[in-house]
């Protein structure tokens, strides 16, 4: 198969082979510095670290991740009106890089530190949301089959930076050299750019004007609104400065709020305005409520692999697999690694049994894994009581949890789109994104409960309200089917 009488991307268009190397690249620098971030937060300044406390280094990381999924929302707005996609994902990834150099500037300050995290947040809400979009658009729209199958392409892209960063920059920030490492995660977003500007002739055009571009008058009224809002938060956090009152624990509990708002705002314009919602379509968006809650508790658990778990690979195992000594970065590669080989699995799995298995009770079944998933890491902990235990525990945690994760994540946009409502279909999909976001924010915060609670029952906590979450949605699974107007077969015997 051919793509216009040139070469090929493994039977593809040769631009899929552009996006794939620059997600990948993009992604290696990602998760290479969350899975020294939380770590490096923690660690001492005689250490070269910031000095933070766990608690606080673990609220930091769940917000910083927060608002990378946030964020994907303006960005993907700024490639539709202003930049489009391609000059979107350009200008994202070499923001990502000049954060990523920031982080890297060995100095003792920590501004560059706070300054690199925030140009990664920026950079990530224009390259995430954009280049994804432009994989789609490579392929005519009644080419599904290929669609798909490219996309699959791309999603083993991410994995496998995902599952090489950790291995190269906690080997390279091993012995406190943070910086080393950093510097690692913006020479992968270097190479990505490189990638992306060489085979940028591959793309044909895809994504190259914005979708409905602003008019003169709108742009000046964006740029009004947009400095306006930039000045306020500004003097907002001057004026909490001027108090004395400001921390680093108190501006993460102030952005977690926030981020709880945001969805109730959205739900509350969605359902309450002037909208011309028919009755069917409000009773799918009650039924979607209790999805997004059911994802955000899921996403809230599972993304402490960078902040809580990583603390306990640093602190309570004996770090070695086979015989080879590892880092605690390390045992972040696990999971990338167990999504690739369970993928295909998965994949069959859910063709096989088709509508028998519903929404519904491939989210309960998802909140059930994570939760048994911290059932097991309970027991590590309470044997971890009495001296270090052996990795494979995380192993474990780390097979179940994708489990669940490839149960809830494929399908947690598609039943987004199918219940959207007419008027928001597009915008619907950004929210989506915001339960993880929910998810990380608040689950970043729950290191605070370590403070009264042992570690096995802290994370016994978490999974009981993973757990009994999920088999309220095995109890409602017949109701919500029928709000979602999803075709009922008999259940699974």
């Amino acid at each position: 198969m051919s793509d216009g009488g040139g070469r090929t991307f493994f039977g593809h268009p040769r631009g899929l082979a552009t996006l794939f190397g620059t997600e990948m690249w993009e992604r290696f620098s990602w998760y290479g510095l969350r899975a020294i971030l939380a770590t490096f937060m923690a660690a001492s300044p005689a250490n070269q670290g910031l000095g933070l406390s766990d608690v606080t280094a673990q609220a930091v990381v769940g917000v910083y991740g927060a608002l990378i999924y946030l964020v994907a929302l303006p960005g993907g707005w700024i490639a539709d009106r202003i930049l489009g996609a391609r000059r979107s994902v350009f200008w994202g990834g070499f923001v990502i890089m000049l954060g990523h150099i920031s982080m890297a500037i060995p100095v003792t300050t920590p501004f560059f530190v706070w300054l690199g995290l925030a140009l990664i947040i920026t950079g990530t809400g224009l390259l995430k949301p954009n280049i994804s979009v432009m994989v789609g658009r490579l392929y005519p729209e009644e080419d599904d089959g290929r669609r798909d199958a490219g996309f699959s392409l791309f999603y083993l892209g991410i994995n496998l930076g995902a599952f090489f960063a950790p291995l190269v920059v906690g080997w390279l920030a091993a012995g406190d050299r943070w910086h080393l490492g950093f510097g690692a995660a913006a020479v992968g977003m270097a190479l990505g750019l490189a990638q992306y500007v060489w085979g940028r002739q591959h793309l044909r055009g895809v994504g190259e004007r914005p979708g409905m571009r602003l008019t003169p008058d709108e742009r000046r009224r964006f740029g009004r609104l947009a400095g306006l809002g930039t000045a306020l938060t500004v003097v907002a956090l001057a004026a909490w400065a001027a108090t004395g009152t400001l921390t680093i624990d108190r501006f993460t509990v102030a952005v977690t709020i926030v981020i709880l708002i945001v969805p109730v705002v959205y739900f509350g314009y969605i359902m309450l305005g002037s909208h011309g919602l028919t009755d069917d379509e409000r009773i799918r968006m009650k039924a979607y409520m209790w999805l997004f809650v059911a994802a955000a508790v899921f996403w809230m658990i599972y993304d402490l692999a960078p902040s809580k778990l990583l603390f306990f690979a640093r602190d309570h195992t004996e770090l070695s697999m086979l015989g080879i000594p590892i880092q605690p970065a390390t045992t972040q590669a696990f999971n990338p690694l167990f999504i690739m080989i369970f993928v295909p699995v998965f994949a069959a799995l859910w063709v096989k049994l088709g509508t028998r298995v519903s929404t519904p009770q491939k989210f309960a079944f998802a909140l059930v894994m994570v939760g048994l998933s911290f059932v097991v890491m309970a027991v590590a902990a309470a044997l971890a009581g009495t001296g270090r235990v052996s990795v494979w525990w995380l192993v474990l945690v780390y097979l179940v949890q994708v489990f669940g994760e490839l149960s809830l994540s494929p399908v947690g946009l598609s039943v987004t789109a199918k219940l959207a409502p007419e008027a928001f279909k597009g915008q619907m999909l950004g929210l989506w994104f915001i339960a993880v976001s929910v998810g990380d924010a608040v689950g970043g915060q729950t290191g605070r409960l370590g403070e009264v609670l042992s570690e096995p029952m802290y994370y016994l906590l978490l999974a009981a309200l993973a757990v009994v979450a999920g088999i309220a949605l095995f109890m409602f699974t017949r109701r919500l089917r029928v709000m979602m107007a999803e075709h009922h077969e008999p259940a699974m015997r």
